[in-house]
């Protein structure tokens, strides 16, 4: 009996094919879980190929775990220790004094801030990864690691704690009963509740600034508001605000409200309300929206006060419309838009934060998947992508208030209106989508095509205001500030405090956030914040001087159907057509 020789393959497998064929194997695969997979056998090849980082950072955090525990005996003798790690200036997940005061609750919550950080850096620091596949996982990063958050843990959270001692354990039964409510309201998927939705009503207590719908189409309803002065600017001011949510974010109580103010400075106020789409929208492009849409309203809104020209604004997405909006009546020699405002709008889609993660193809695949079946997109998947932009907030805190300290919603009208969700017309949605934030078609010459017009932003010669908000996370405002450098009017930056909706609905009343000004526009716009001068209070004054330059002379104010028959009371019944 002779001895068989093991069979040696010719040509090994090399060791780092043992990772990439994980990445090449998936390649065929479009869906979100196998970008996902995919993403993450490219980090596990990264970490591979560069190993030392991975040392690197696991030397980082255990010098961090050890000086921890260093600092916790220092402590605990009364000793001060310095921190290893800390929490952002907006992160209120650890306000707790708890989480600061005790050494115990002060180590975990500094251990947890450390593993974060180093993973981070890891990650930023691996080479062979592409800009896309980097923000994916960095996102998805974040999303791990918001979950695995201490205060999202009943026994780790001192606030909790101290809340199930004091009531016995009740807040935990109320919880439990609150998560029933959500999964039912949710038909079967958890729908947290925000705030108090009996507490309010959109005609009752909210968008209630008195006006009529002048007009209407398939698309939207044209609002007039009833003016509040004896003379009014001569130029009405027509707002586009995103069909994304609902138009009375600028029409909220009587406190806050954009519109409501705006009349009181004297101008005749025109708003869009856009419908809530369904299945017989479903064809609808940006092309028709641009026409039923902002041109309808101008010829409308010409008609009826006798003006040959208006100043605009645009919110959001709106705003995109709006930039398209007048690129075409740019080209076609229209010259009814005297001025236009955009509030936190993109048109460059270079970087547009966060929100590039759920545009790449397979993500576009699994949207165009679900649009398919109706017509339009539901309002719960814009609701859920909006809430995994701002977690923390709008998810886990929301989670820890409702099922760990058993609390009741609050009233709040912003979150009222944040869960008052929309519909996506399918095909306008894809399109929006794929040619401006996957292909960033908008800001090329030509790029795309609107009512057989090459669109060119760069033809624009409109006097032109661009308010961006410094935590904006939709529309971040480094990127908003590119269209500085494409518009060829004058053109004004400012940029206010909060985020992408409180640092736009700041009352001019209100003492908080402040905004930055600087007419020099730099090349970059850190070099512009750098020159930049801070103003305390709300944007809206400074906006207000710079309006009163394209607002023509006093005249008698305009009342609502003087001109015209009038079709219903504001705001309307497209804004109350639930999802």
């Amino acid at each position: 009996m002779t001895d068989k020789k093991p069979n040696v393959t010719a040509n090994p497998t090399k060791p780092m094919e043992l990772f990439e064929s994980p990445v090449n194997a998936l390649h065929g695969d479009h869906s979100v879980q196998a970008e996902m997979m995919q993403d993450y056998a490219k980090l596990v090849l990264a970490i591979a190929k560069q190993p030392n980082a991975l040392i690197q950072m696991q030397t980082g955090y255990w010098t961090d775990q050890i000086n921890l525990l260093e600092n916790f005996s220092l402590r605990a003798l009364g000793q001060p220790a310095k921190p290893v790690a800390a929490p952002a200036h907006d992160d209120k997940r650890f306000k707790d004094p708890e989480w600061t005061d005790s050494p115990a609750f002060d180590t975990i919550k500094q251990s947890y801030l450390s593993a974060v950080s180093h993973a981070r850096d890891l990650i930023k620091v691996l080479d062979g990864l592409d800009d896309k596949t980097r923000r994916r996982i960095e996102f998805n990063l974040r999303q791990m690691a918001d979950a695995l958050s201490p205060t999202n843990f009943p026994m780790l959270n001192p606030e909790v704690i101290r809340a199930t001692i004091d009531a016995k354990g009740v807040n935990l039964t109320k919880g439990a009963q609150h998560v029933v409510d959500d999964f039912v309201r949710g038909n079967g998927r958890l729908n947290p509740e925000l705030t108090d939705r009996s507490a309010f009503d959109v005609g009752r207590n909210l968008a209630t600034t008195p006006g009529k719908v002048v007009y209407q189409n398939d698309v939207m309803q044209l609002i007039q508001y009833a003016p509040s002065t004896e003379a009014v600017r001569q130029r009405p001011i027509l707002i586009v605000p995103s069909w994304i949510n609902k138009f009375y974010i600028l029409d909220l109580s009587e406190k806050n409200s954009f519109v409501r103010w705006l009349i009181s400075e004297g101008y005749t106020v025109f708003i869009i309300s856009w419908v809530n789409p369904d299945k017989r929208h479903a064809d609808k492009t940006f092309g028709d929206y641009m026409k039923m849409g902002p041109l309808t309203a101008i010829e409308q809104i010409t008609a009826l006060t006798g003006e040959t020209s208006v100043n605009t604004a645009g919110y959001c997405i709106g705003g995109t419309l709006l930039a398209t909006t007048v690129a075409v009546m740019a080209a076609r020699n229209d010259t009814r838009i005297a001025s236009v405002t955009y509030l936190t709008t993109l048109v460059d889609f270079s970087d547009p934060g966060d929100m590039a993660v759920f545009t790449s193809d397979a993500h576009l695949e699994e949207l165009e998947h679900e649009t398919a079946k109706n017509g339009y997109l539901d309002a719960s998947v814009m609701a859920e992508t909006f809430s995994m932009l701002r977690a923390n907030d709008l998810v886990w805190s929301v989670a820890i208030k409702s099922y760990f300290l058993g609390q009741e919603p609050v009233p709040f009208d912003l979150l009222f209106w944040n869960a008052d969700s929309t519909r996506m017309p399918g095909g306008l949605h894809m399109s929006y989508l794929r040619d401006m934030y996957r292909d960033n078609r908008l800001v090329q010459a030509g790029g795309i095509v609107v009512d057989g017009v090459p669109v060119d932003l760069r033809q624009i010669r409109t006097p032109t205001y661009i308010l961006s908000t410094r935590e904006d996370h939709i529309a971040p405002w480094r990127s908003t500030y590119a269209a500085t450098r494409i518009y060829g009017g004058d053109t004004t930056f400012v940029l206010a405090g909060s985020g992408h909706v409180g640092g736009v609905v700041n009352p001019a009343t209100s003492k908080k956030y402040g905004y930055w000004t600087n007419p020099a526009l730099r090349s970059t716009p850190e070099e512009w914040l750098a020159e930049a001068q801070h103003a305390p209070g709300s944007w809206w004054v400074h906006w207000r001087d710079w309006l009163l330059n394209h607002a023509g002379d006093l005249v008698p104010a305009r009342q609502p159907g003087e001109h015209g028959s009038t079709i219903e009371d504001a705001p309307g019944s497209y804004v109350k057509r639930a999802s």
